[in-house]
């Protein structure tokens, strides 16, 4: 078949609106003594899979060739002007039944000012990426097949004075403004205002802490109408020793979007915090707001080999909000000052947090979910990774229900990944990752998603087996090759499928 290059509508624009976020932070007055350090970088892969379109009776197989130039960029030299951006360019060509090219841009950058010494800030954010339109589709990354895929947006730009009033109390006020764009009105493109005061306690109070908060979001987006959420709440707090803490906060919210059932009320929790040592901490606190119980837990154990962590929480969520929480993820094993390995969970750009560092899993957002308006969202997340001489392990697992307000409906996702690594020699190293991830939509989500015939509930669970070697050539240049073999079991008739894949990569630093 002949060639083809793909036309994303809207996509130049989304890289631009979201570099602007970040513009402004090294035009901060307080700039004058900042530097920015580049660092130009090359990604490069050939990959083989013999099911790209993930078919359960009609696999079709093919060959991939990817380029990624792109850079890192960083501030230097100035206290009050802190900058990361991450920019990658990434073009792809496919053979195999779809000859095609693409073209797609990736940016991750996050950044601060202080532009009144002591008063005046700004924290700004950007993000570009191609997340998962369905799970009806193929699960394969952009660059193995874009049909599935979709460019996203997203940038935030937050200015606030912060106060310290004497030893008595601190004082901040923000204003917060967010946009998400999607590419091919996947879903609606949104835009957020937000409005936030605090007063804590100062340094005048040791043993008892106190705070006043009050928030106002407005969000509006073309699929529903506009919808506010308002709250005002106080929190007060106590060291019963200095290892052990407890506090309570109450308060109103006010709400209004579109939903059956009540969406105000008032609203509690209390809980305790305990630190036995600079190792360990727990944070656990219970309490009601209007959709029901609320539990919110975290908890972080440290060791010279290992590091746990567990977090559980409830809360109010809506399209606006999504892709600033639940984006596709990734995870890396990436080489430490040391020698050593450190495992990066939750990465959230397809990009290596650092070069040298290997992909071994991760979890993709869904942007079908940003269809379905406020959910109810509770998350579970815990993991350790741990290192013994040459071998480093990881262990993680999670579980996200969402329950949507305006539908009635839910879906949830489940999953663990177990990850090693160990170092054949200085420069070599052999890692695997074997993960299980499970996906639960209802009935009446999967209907209002995708406007089609009423249909069963549908869960799939899909394995994911990962085999790689990388080596470091030189300081700038590391290659590797992984196999993958991925698999999924579906309810749903002809949703099955098995993919075998092969991945050269190479990475290169200036």
């Amino acid at each position: 078949m002949g060639s083809s290059v793909r036309r994303r509508p809207g996509s130049r624009a989304i890289p631009a609106a979201a570099l602007a976020a970040l513009v402004a932070l090294a035009c901060a007055p307080a700039a004058r003594a900042l530097e920015w350090r580049i660092q130009p970088t090359l990604d490069g892969s050939a990959i083989y899979t013999d099911n790209a379109n993930h078919s359960d009776d009609d696999p079709n197989s093919a060959f991939i060739l990817r380029a990624t130039p792109g850079f890192t960029l960083q501030s230097e030299g100035s206290r009050r002007v802190q900058a990361t951006v991450q920019y990658g360019l990434t073009g792809v060509t496919r053979f195999g039944e779809k000859d095609n090219t693409d073209l797609t841009h990736r940016l991750n950058g996050v950044g601060k000012a202080e532009l009144l010494e002591d008063f005046l800030f700004v924290d700004a954010s950007a993000r570009v990426s191609q997340e998962l339109i369905s799970l009806e589709g193929a699960l394969v990354e952009a660059e193995i097949s874009d049909e599935n895929r979709a460019t996203v947006g997203t940038f935030s730009v937050s200015p606030y004075i912060q106060k310290r009033l004497g030893t008595f109390a601190n004082a901040q006020a923000r204003y917060t403004v967010t946009r998400s764009d999607f590419e091919n009105n996947v879903a609606s493109n949104s835009n957020v205002n937000a409005y936030s005061a605090a007063l804590s306690s100062g340094t005048r109070f040791t043993d008892l802490s106190w705070g006043l908060d009050y928030s106002y979001r407005e969000a509006s987006n073309r699929a529903y109408a506009d919808s506010t959420f308002e709250r005002a709440s106080a929190t007060l707090g106590y060291a019963l020793t200095r290892k052990f803490r407890v506090f309570g906060t109450v308060g109103d919210e006010w709400n209004d979007y579109l939903s059956a059932t009540e969406t105000d009320g008032s609203f509690y929790s209390a809980g305790f915090g305990w630190a036995p040592s600079r190792r360990t901490s727990i944070e656990i606190a219970a309490g009601e707001r209007y959709f029901g119980s609320t539990w919110n837990v975290s908890a972080r154990h440290r060791t010279r080999a290992s590091n746990w962590h567990v977090s559980y929480v409830e809360d109010l969520s809506d399209i606006t909000q999504f892709l600033q929480t639940s984006g596709t993820v990734y995870d890396y094993l990436c080489p430490g000052p040391d020698g050593s390995l450190q495992i990066i969970t939750d990465w959230p750009f397809s990009v290596p947090p650092a070069p040298g560092c290997l992909a071994f899993g991760g979890t993709p957002g869904l942007v079908f979910d940003l269809r379905n308006g406020v959910f109810v969202s509770t998350v579970l997340r815990a993991g350790v990774s741990w290192g013994l001489g040459k071998l480093s392990y990881s262990l993680d697992a999670f579980d996200s229900l969402r329950e949507y307000q305006v539908s009635e409906s839910e879906d949830r996702t489940r999953g663990v990944t177990a990850g090693v690594s160990y170092r054949m020699a200085p420069k070599t190293r052999v890692t695997g990752s074997l993960g299980l991830t499970r996906y639960e939509v209802s009935a009446a989500t999967v209907t209002r998603v995708f406007a089609t015939a009423p249909r069963p509930d549908r869960d799939d669970d899909v394995y994911k087996l990962t085999v790689g070697v990388d080596h470091q050539f030189d300081p700038e240049l590391t290659g590797g090759l992984t196999y993958q073999h991925q698999h999924r079991d579906s309810n749903i008739a002809n949703g099955d499928f098995t993919e075998n894949r092969i991945t050269a990569t190479v990475s290169m630093s200036f």
